[in-house]
């Protein structure tokens, strides 16, 4: 219960902070910052090694890339059907495909299923959510806001040199080797920020409000992230006869809110700036609602 408190509290004070104008406009972006930089990396080296060798490790890696193509294919044929503008089309292949995986998924799916499913986040979010970001997120920005070339090697420098990934690889070779009891303390006090310091980002960044004329695609993404995206990882799960707790923590994932740095990605490209706002805030509400529903079908 006190980390649903928690979460509800870190949102609600960002929110009211940025409405009070307590912080800068860049605030949002630093604390994003530390948590990319700092927080997620410690907390990866922390639970990753932790992992033991098996099948479970595959299980979140498979679906997070089913999900995402699924659905990708399900949002473009929905944008040409309806005749969607480009930069709405564009908007809704970041936001209705990506999942928030870390800022959200560690806090909600922490509270459901215990710190047991830490590595199995981690594992999803970076081999599925944020290999797709760096891939598909910059393929799909390139290409609807006309704004930049399409480069192989830039994608690849991006990959190899964010810092969570980085510490992916690291944590890989530590796999069934214990750190020294001072590194531990170390990583789990940096790690312990994560939480407090993205939620109050999240909060700073919330965007409410809807524009009328874009409700139909408002309520197309939402409708595929939070009910199609989960319903597809149920599937998956089903027909290969998964029931542990990788399979669980894979798709709680799945029906997770949309990404907040796809939409700010969306917004900074010009894809329909508050359509894209518009979707990760209320995505963010929606999602306590859902994400409950999902895990009483698990």
């Amino acid at each position: 219960m006190e980390n649903f408190i928690l979460i509800v509290l870190a949102i609600f004070i960002g929110y009211l902070f940025r409405k009070l104008r307590i912080f800068q406009e860049e605030a949002a972006a630093i604390l994003n910052r530390f948590v990319i930089f700092i927080s997620l990396p410690a907390m990866i080296l922390l639970q990753i090694p932790k992992l033991m060798l098996s099948m479970d490790i595959m299980i979140p890696v498979i679906i997070a890339w089913v999900v995402m193509s699924l659905t990708a294919l399900l949002t473009l044929f929905i944008s040409n059907r309806f005749h969607f503008s480009r930069e709405v089309t564009g908007a809704l292949m970041l936001v209705a495909v990506l999942t928030n995986s870390s800022f959200l998924g560690i806090p909600v799916i922490n509270a459901y299923l215990g710190d047991e499913a830490l590595p199995y986040i981690l594992v999803y979010d970076q081999m599925g959510t944020f290999l797709a970001l760096a891939t598909y997120g910059i393929f799909v920005t390139a290409y609807y806001s006309n704004k930049s070339e399409i480069n192989v090697q830039i994608m690849a420098v991006k990959i190899l040199t964010f810092p969570p990934f980085i510490s992916l690889v690291i944590a890989l070779f530590f796999i069934g080797t214990p750190f020294p009891e001072e590194i531990l303390k170390v990583l789990e006090t940096l790690a312990n920020t994560i939480v407090p310091l993205a939620l109050v980002a999240v909060g700073l960044q919330l965007q409410l409000k809807l524009p009328g004329h874009e409700i139909k695609p408002f309520g197309i993404a939402l409708f595929i992230k939070l009910v199609i995206a989960p319903l597809i990882a149920l599937v998956v799960v089903s027909m290969a006869g998964w029931s542990n707790l990788a399979a669980s923590v894979s798709v709680m994932e799945a029906g997770m809110a949309p990404m907040v740095t796809a939409g700010a990605m969306a917004s900074l490209s010009g894809l329909a700036p508050r359509l894209s706002s518009a979707i990760v805030g209320y995505g963010i509400l929606f999602s306590f609602f859902t994400t409950a529903l999902l895990f009483k079908l698990l």
